[in-house]
């Protein structure tokens, strides 16, 4: 029993270390920086859903994702990477774009440009990216039904929690300003921008390491 409850916890901290609620708030405040509460909340969902079916996809089938489509996580890294460090430099220079910012239409088509923003890239590759599909895999691996029920739970844990500080993100906004904001929006965009390439360079080196 103290093993089941170790593992669990071990599960855990790992997706909490690697989704990382803290440092992904000030993201999810700056890309729903112009929206309501109600669109965040409904992003913030859709987004956490989203990454949930993801990953329990990959933690159930996984190996047979990668065998069918051929793909690697070096160039899955590499790919998200690129994603990634497109929104940053976005966010970085203060320029609006059709991911984090709606343009003109009827009501329908402005609120559904906006919830585009929680696929990606809030779903993908942010919540659900190459380290967090790395990491369930790795921790459902022996394939025992007891350690993918664990990792499946620990998961949902994880978004759970992640869901209640992008909501609580609000309160933020309060206390910085709109001017905080655009701070805000420009550091997180550095870092975003930052980790892209980061994740180019460890999905090239994977990749590296496979054709030797």
């Amino acid at each position: 029993m103290n093993e089941l409850i170790t593992n669990s916890v071990t599960v855990l901290f790992g997706f909490l270390a690697i989704m990382n609620p803290i440092a992904n708030t000030p993201i999810f405040i700056s890309l729903t920086a112009d929206d309501d509460n109600s669109v965040k909340k409904e992003i913030a969902f859709r987004a956490l859903f989203l990454a949930f079916i993801i990953i329990l996809a990959f933690i159930l089938l996984g190996n047979i994702i990668f065998a069918l489509f051929g793909i690697t996580i070096g160039a899955f890294k590499i790919t998200g990477g690129i994603l990634i460090f497109a929104v940053g430099f976005n966010m970085m220079h203060g320029n609006s774009s059709k991911v984090q910012h709606p343009g003109n239409g009827d009501q329908a088509e402005k609120k559904e440009s906006q919830l585009s923003v929680a696929v990606s890239p809030l779903a993908l590759p942010i919540l659900a990216g190459p380290g967090t599909i790395a990491t369930a895999m790795n921790y459902s691996s022996s394939r025992e039904p007891v350690d993918i029920i664990i990792t499946i739970c620990a998961f949902i844990v994880t978004c759970l929690i992640s869901y209640v500080f992008f909501i609580s993100g609000n309160k933020i906004i309060k206390y910085i300003g709109d001017n905080g904001i655009k701070v805000v929006t420009r550091l997180m965009g550095m870092i975003l921008a930052v980790i892209g390439t980061q994740m180019v360079i460890e999905g090239i080196e994977s990749t590296r390491a496979l054709l030797k």
